[in-house]
């Protein structure tokens, strides 16, 4: 039998890629621009400070613990998104999806006065004793309320594209809906969960507006690394830049070593 020929990739447009340069310098030449301005003399000490080993440090624990209530809370909600058959179910998904259009400062500032202690929510929680606002949970509240659509959106595609035919099969061989989900759906979706909750991981390291507004920025409590650079910025340029390298290499080892393939769909 003739081996079959591999079908050679198909050619990119000559027109497409002039525009795919400009795009890609517009993406990569201000990141460039960065190491541009740090003295290399100093960066050693800046980035061993104990500022910026402080605030990656509340980032990277924020950013996982905001990744985890994503994973928890976010997956099921993808499930109802893409499987669910209730009506305004439309609604409810513009709604979920509201945090990727919204300035993240007008989400903080929803989160405050929701669980501020004059809030609705907070004034309760305030008389069992419980403060959110300006606490290191109130960093992650944040980074949830700003991160989740991301794996909401990733995962509700997949869901929608794969698994129910193999559920189908299941069903007909006696399985119940929440066997057949578990032990056939779940582990087709792991590529897509697990793009999903690196780009909500890496969305949660990044917050800035949402974070600020509801946690404030207190050293060790809820300045994360986007904060710090900030407020360092304010007093010294090398080294908020240095700090800003720092969150610039600690994304590409999230993006580039830590992703699934299926980010890029072939290896």
């Amino acid at each position: 039998m003739t081996p079959r020929r591999a079908q050679p990739a198909a050619a990119v447009p000559a027109p497409l890629r002039p525009l795919a340069a400009v795009a890609f310098l517009l993406v990569v030449l201000p990141v460039v621009g960065l190491f541009t301005r740090v003295d290399p003399l100093r960066l050693p000490q800046l980035l061993t400070s104990r500022t910026a080993l402080d605030a990656l440090r509340l980032s990277l624990i924020t950013a996982l613990a905001a990744t985890a209530l994503s994973l928890l809370f976010g997956g099921p909600l993808a499930v109802v998104l893409a499987r669910g058959r209730m009506r305004g179910l439309r609604v409810i998904r513009a709604l979920v999806l509201l945090p990727l259009v919204l300035p993240p400062v007008v989400g903080g500032l929803a989160l405050l006065y929701l669980l501020g202690r004059t809030g609705p929510v907070g004034s309760l929680l305030d008389q069992a004793g419980i403060t959110l606002p300006y606490t290191t949970a109130a960093v992650v509240l944040a980074q949830t309320f700003v991160a989740m659509p991301f794996l909401v959106v990733g995962l509700e595609g997949a869901l929608r594209t794969g698994g129910q035919g193999y559920e189908q099969v299941a069903a007909t061989l006696g399985a119940g809906q929440w066997l057949s989900f578990r032990r056939v759906t779940a582990p087709l979706l792991l590529p897509s969960l697990g793009s999903s909750a690196v780009l909500t991981f890496a969305r949660a390291l990044g917050e800035f507006g949402a974070t600020i507004t509801f946690a404030g920025s207190l050293r060790g409590t809820t300045r994360t690394l986007p904060l710090a650079i900030y407020n360092t910025s304010q007093d010294d340029v090398d080294a908020a830049v240095a700090m800003s390298l720092l969150l610039v290499v600690v994304a590409l080892v999230v993006v580039v070593l830590v992703r699934p393939r299926a980010i890029e769909g072939r290896a």
